[in-house]
């Protein structure tokens, strides 16, 4: 084990039973594998009525994107960035739930680009060898820098 639970609490923004992963399996500056067993749980606070749908997955491998981008910087918590995912594209769901796997989900993060605004990303989300989602999605890490880049309008 890389990182355990502990490790991630300290370095992610999600807290509590938002922290949905529990041990970074393998990473490096291209991507990251993290292992989560929080689908199962009753407790799970994306759960509605009784279930964990697929879409869910996606912020099973956001939280992997933070968990990379905290191993990258090496920061402390104290001095961490934070990203706000802003958009997926391409997902794919091939399950409609997430809820009665009974495998422990792996989420996995490949870093595909970025500047000092702006982190592309490629996600997927398996259990055991069956792929469960994949999509790509955009992380913003400085909102000011995107928002000088838009004027307004005055009518």
């Amino acid at each position: 084990m890389l990182k355990d639970r502990e490790w991630i609490v300290r370095h992610i923004p999600h807290q509590g039973t938002m922290c949905l992963l529990d041990e970074v399996l393998e990473w490096d500056a291209a991507g990251v594998r993290c292992l989560s067993r929080a689908h199962r749980s009753i407790g799970n606070p994306l759960r509605a009525r009784e279930r964990l749908a697929a879409v869910c997955g996606i912020e099973f491998a956001a939280q992997a994107m933070a968990v990379h981008g905290a191993l990258l910087a090496g920061v402390s918590a104290a001095g961490r960035r934070v990203g706000y995912l802003a958009s997926v594209r391409g997902v794919e769901l091939h399950v409609a739930r997430l809820d009665d796997i009974e495998e422990d989900l792996v989420a996995a993060a490949q870093l595909l680009g970025g500047n000092e605004s702006t982190v592309l990303y490629q996600f997927s989300l398996s259990a055991g060898d069956r792929r469960l989602l994949a999509g790509r999605a955009t992380i913003v890490t400085n909102p000011a820098v995107v928002l000088a880049g838009f004027t307004t309008v005055s009518r």
